[in-house]
């Protein structure tokens, strides 16, 4: 399909062609990165901007229960949402069970819903290299609210944190205490902490993790960007759908705050450098996996192994040797598949 005709229908919001659209972007091939460029770059500028919602918590807290429940709620106020669910890539194999979407069988159906599940492959941090590409794609289709689901491993999947406008943490009661939250990591860059699950025997337990987190949250120091009270910890039942409607009332706050006092641009284009940056780092990479840059890297790493140098004194002297054949080498766009690059 030409380029022009793609861009056009993702803007339609015909979801066979954002589907077609986020496969391309993900292609590693060296066309199609050429091909998905051209897209991103049509599709620049259009206007559109949804609320990227960035979630993650550890598996089995609820995150597609409440992903299901909060995107309903969310179509039910009139509102088009998209999910981007980020799925953990076997080491071994490399393979993704990519079974998100079956766990939200009634939000699937909804026609006022897309949800995409993505492998995370190599790319760690939670989500997948070209999430950020999908997120695009998805407010030019125009979609009002994109939720990103991150692997959900641990602490250290701060990544979402600079694809997102809000980042919600999911906490499963007796998960912690004040000591956990002040844990540096992802607890520093939530913006809002849900302690799921809040229904049943579980209840009183979930309160008091609830207030343990709230406790600790206030010896955080806070951060320019977040009006009083941010960020704040508070409970719900994605099950019974009991506080879903509060937890997205207090993101439309700090959304409309965020907004009239100018972190909201100042934060995306914080973002977008970011990104950039990345970019730069992941096509050096690439470069460095060519032919002639892998026998170089081959030959030091074996004597790294037989321990006849350090591996800081190896990689200097790799660095020094293949920086002539980084700068000399193929245009960046035909590069991006890596060690099968021609």
């Amino acid at each position: 399909m030409e380029i022009a005709t793609l861009a056009e229908e993702v803007q339609s919001g015909k979801r066979r062609a954002l589907a077609r659209a986020i496969t391309l972007v993900e292609s590693t091939r060296p066309e199609h990165r050429r091909a998905a460029n051209a897209l991103l770059e049509t599709l620049t500028g259009n206007g559109r901007e949804a609320i990227r919602i960035g979630l993650s918590g550890t598996p089995g807290v609820g995150k597609s229960t409440f992903i299901e429940s909060f995107g309903l709620m969310l179509i039910a106020q009139g509102l088009r949402v998209a999910v981007l669910a980020v799925d953990p890539s076997s080491a071994r194999t490399g393979g993704s069970i990519l079974g998100d979407k079956t766990r939200m069988e009634q939000l699937s159906r909804a026609p006022e819903a897309f949800i995409r599940p993505s492998p995370s492959q190599t790319h760690l941090g939670g989500v997948a290299r070209r999430t950020r590409e999908a997120v695009a794609l998805c407010e030019a289709a125009g979609f009002d609210v994109v939720l990103i689901e991150t692997v959900g491993v641990g602490q250290s999947e701060t990544v979402v944190a600079d694809l997102s406008d809000v980042f919600l943490l999911l906490l499963a009661p007796a998960g912690g205490d004040e000591l956990q939250g002040v844990k540096r990591g992802i607890m520093e860059v939530a913006d809002i902490i849900v302690v799921n699950k809040a229904d049943g025997d579980l209840k009183a337990t979930a309160n008091r993790t609830c207030a343990d987190y709230a406790g600790a949250l206030r010896l955080l120091r806070r951060r320019p960007h977040d009006p009083e009270g941010f960020p704040k910890a508070m409970t719900c039942s994605a099950l019974e759908r009991h506080g879903i409607e509060q937890v997205w009332q207090e993101i439309e706050t700090l959304v409309t705050w965020r907004r009239e006092n100018g972190h909201w641009a100042e934060r995306r284009a914080a973002q977008a450098q970011h990104w950039f940056m990345e970019e730069i780092r992941q096509n050096l990479l690439a470069r460095l996996s060519q032919r002639g840059a892998r026998e170089v890297i081959d030959r030091l790493g074996a004597q790294v192994a037989e321990g006849e140098t350090t591996a800081s004194t190896a990689a200097a002297e790799a660095i020094a040797r293949l920086w002539p054949e980084i700068r000399a080498s193929k245009p960046l766009e035909s590069l991006d598949g890596g060690a099968d690059s021609p």
